[in-house]
């Protein structure tokens, strides 16, 4: 494509023009793009000593690391694929998908063994001392996250983005990140969204930010400390920051922060009205939208307070609402949301393990629920097979949910509905809470926010945190632990 160079030239382009530019930053430790390039090309020609060659998938189940992105470069400098996951897997899981991925190796610190060999990325900067450039190669598919969907199995997006950057770096980017920002990235990299921030900052010769794990104040003590200008938070990072003390928020400077985004799970209006009051010199920006990137909406802070709870217009690619007999809904009806790419734009992805479900015309589905305005803005209820059928009305978890998270002493929670005889189902709260909260305190709090039939019937405190560290939770699974546990008893 003409203007256009692989991500290694990319990378190597920023070491020739910029090489102590600081690339990667984590904790005491920061890597420029001179040392970032050198690092990745030992690591690329480690890889191909260990047989990784163009077109592969290759596995990455690295914590948050300068090495997780070193290898991601080695990897891309060979024409191969990354393919991220979570460190934490359980064995059976991460086998799984690096069977799926037909993975030549794991660049890992998986303790729990998998058929293919394991290897960290040290370990692969070992196995060479030669630093200097490798012949180009441009990867077919920039990167393969993986996704659990409704059914449970496994299944690797294949984006349809091969890897190429701008030759001429552009000021500002789709995520409005710039090549002097400071982005600060306090979550996984394993995931689609944090992994694409970092191929974004880091192809901008941006200066990104990681942290070895969230930790509440321990991102303002980052915004502080590293004058950030861009961050990204997802709603349950949010809600952590804002159960601090106020005492405590008020000893940061956050006032660097020109844009932040948040995206990944939906936000109570009650969080994102109060973070875009907090953040007030800058812009509180949102993005909904699957991995498989068919199409995307996009709302700046300030527009949100005119469209209270809306995730914005649609700004790539078309959207819109269907019902149950498959005709388009007028605005204002809930019904399924189905994306598809703009006419005449190349494929967005491809499933290896699934297949999607495509109405005709080319419309497919993410399993969301929602509704549109007379205006074209979006309003998201909840994804359909979360959806809970009470008494013959329909409920959205994340509805309730939100009501719950305004209660000052709630971490995270999650919503399921379990079989009811008389209404079908029954509405259950798991809540992870900070302090000593009751049943009935909750159901107090509930009281002026939500209808009678969306209340919780019953709830469960639990020690642990409900959603991961990127605001996801798996509520067909909470559900079918605990109806199991019920039938085993």
């Amino acid at each position: 494509m003409d203007g256009m160079i692989s991500f290694g030239a990319k990378l190597a382009q920023h070491a020739r023009h910029q090489p102590d530019h600081p690339a990667v930053s984590m904790g005491a430790e920061t890597i420029n793009y001179a040392g970032l390039h050198r690092l990745s090309n030992r690591i690329a020609r480690g890889l191909a000593l260990r047989g990784v060659k163009a077109g592969d998938l290759v596995t990455v189940g690295l914590p948050n690391c300068i090495g997780f992105v070193a290898a991601c470069y080695g990897i891309w400098k060979l024409g191969a694929t990354p393919q991220p996951v979570s460190f934490r897997l359980p064995k059976g899981e991460l086998q799984a998908i690096v069977d799926l991925a037909r993975a030549p190796l794991v660049v890992g610190l998986f303790e729990q063994g998998v058929s293919q060999p394991v290897v960290t990325a040290d370990q692969l900067a070992a196995l060479s001392d030669d630093d200097s450039d490798l012949p180009d190669a441009v990867p077919a598919i920039s990167k393969a996250p993986t996704s659990g969907g409704s059914t449970g199995r496994p299944k690797l997006i294949l984006s349809g983005q091969p890897g190429l950057s701008p030759e001429e770096t552009p000021e500002v980017s789709g995520f409005r990140l710039r090549p002097d920002d400071i982005a600060l990235l306090p979550a996984p990299l394993y995931h689609n969204a944090p992994f694409g921030v970092m191929m974004n900052a880091t192809q901008l010769g941006a200066h990104l930010v990681l942290t070895a794990r969230f930790d509440p104040e321990g991102t303002l003590t980052e915004i502080a400390a590293r004058k950030a200008t861009w961050l990204y938070l997802v709603p349950t990072m949010m809600t952590r920051i804002w159960r601090l003390p106020e005492a405590t928020r008020a000893r940061y400077d956050v006032g660097t922060v020109l844009i932040l985004w948040h995206m990944a799970a939906p936000c109570p209006a009650w969080l994102k009205e109060a973070f875009i009051h907090w953040f007030s010199g800058g812009e509180v920006m949102e993005l909904y939208a699957g991995t498989e990137a068919q199409a995307v909406t996009i709302i700046t802070g300030s527009e949100w307070l005119t469209h209270r709870g809306s995730v914005g217009q649609v700004s790539v690619g078309e959207m819109k609402v269907f019902g149950e007999d498959g005709r388009e809904l007028p605005p204002g009806e809930v019904g399924e949301i189905f994306m598809r790419r703009a006419e005449g734009t190349p494929e967005t992805y491809h499933y290896l393990g699934a297949t999607p479900k495509v109405l005709a015309g080319g419309w497919e589905s993410l399993g969301d629920l929602g509704r549109f305005d007379e205006a074209g803005y979006l309003y998201l209820a909840d994804r359909r097979s979360d959806m809970i059928l009470v008494g013959g009305s329909n409920v959205y978890p994340a509805e309730i949910e939100a009501a719950l998270e305004e209660h000052e002493s709630v971490q995270s929670c999650a919503v399921i509905g379990l079989p009811d005889e008389d209404l079908g189902n029954r509405i259950h709260a798991i809540v992870n809470v900070k302090g000593t909260v009751t049943s009935e305190q909750l159901a107090e709090h509930l009281k002026d926010r939500l209808v009678t039939y969306k209340r919780p019937r019953s709830f469960e405190f639990v020690d642990d945190p409900v959603r991961d560290d990127a605001g996801k939770v798996r509520r067909t699974a909470l559900r079918d632990a605990r109806i199991a546990a019920a039938a085993s008893a």
